[in-house]
């Protein structure tokens, strides 16, 4: 049976007019950061509004089982100071300043104010290796319930579409996938069975990778490709060619 026939009953395409949005926007990765603004910070969520950019963010989980909007699992890269995120509650977190700019953490909710349906927004899960997606998961759709913009879930880990394909159908959802050092057969099997587990409406690819048989495919048969992380102009135009639209910075968005 060929690849797109499983693709289509295992993965099938969304319907018309779920997923056709995310193809018409530029993505401010992390949001708008640079020039002492530092990544995922309010100051960049809101220049990217101000910019009518669509915009990228990070979220985890805290200790009490919320969702912070943070990239890493530690602290230190962009706050200088220890700690470990789903070592600490959400009130202590959002207490935790940037080393620039002198704001503090947001909160998913928080973010979701900042950019109330005026730019559309991919919120990406960060699971780490052991970890179950499960209460992550529940605290982003308990955050997006009710919220009337443009919004996506993404998350490099299958459980995670999986999971929303199941709990939270209305909720656009997309796989994040690289093919770095996941070349060959071994490579090509595990992204299918990534494909059918998350049961995604769109990819987030890796520009690195492109043009790709695999996401080219997927592209023809009616997922979105974006992809990431578009940082020059080179790679913007590569973007144009290959796929529907990037999740760009700094000379990306230039």
């Amino acid at each position: 049976m060929p690849l797109q026939w499983i693709d289509s009953f295992f993965a099938p395409a969304p319907d018309a007019g779920v997923a056709e949005w995310l193809g018409q926007h530029v993505y401010a990765h992390r949001g708008l950061h640079g020039d002492g603004v530092p990544e995922n910070s309010p100051a960049a969520f809101r220049g990217a509004v101000e910019k009518g950019l669509g915009i990228e963010c990070d979220v985890r989980l805290t200790r009490d089982g919320q969702a912070i909007v943070f990239h890493d699992a530690t602290l230190d890269r962009i706050t200088g100071r220890g700690g470990v995120v789903d070592r600490l509650t959400l009130d202590q977190l959002m207490a935790v300043s940037f080393s620039e700019g002198g704001e503090t953490l947001p909160s998913l909710a928080h973010l979701l104010g900042i950019v109330a349906g005026k730019v559309p927004l991919l919120v990406e899960i960060k699971v780490d290796r052991g970890q179950s997606v499960d209460a992550l998961c529940r605290a982003v759709e308990r955050d997006l319930a009710g919220y009337s913009g443009n919004v996506a879930i993404m998350s490099f880990d299958p459980r995670v579409g999986a999971w929303f394909a199941r709990h939270a159908k209305a909720v656009v959802r997309g796989l994040v996938a690289t093919e770095k050092g996941r070349r060959g057969f071994v490579g090509s099997t595990k992204r299918y069975l990534s494909l059918w587990h998350a049961r995604p409406h769109f990819l987030a690819y890796d520009i690195r990778d492109l043009p790709s048989p695999f996401a080219s495919s997927q592209r023809a048969r009616g997922l979105p490709l974006l992809t990431w992380t578009v940082s020059s102009p080179e790679l913007r135009e590569r973007a144009k060619v290959h796929a529907d639209a990037p999740i760009a910075e700094g000379q990306g968005l230039a």
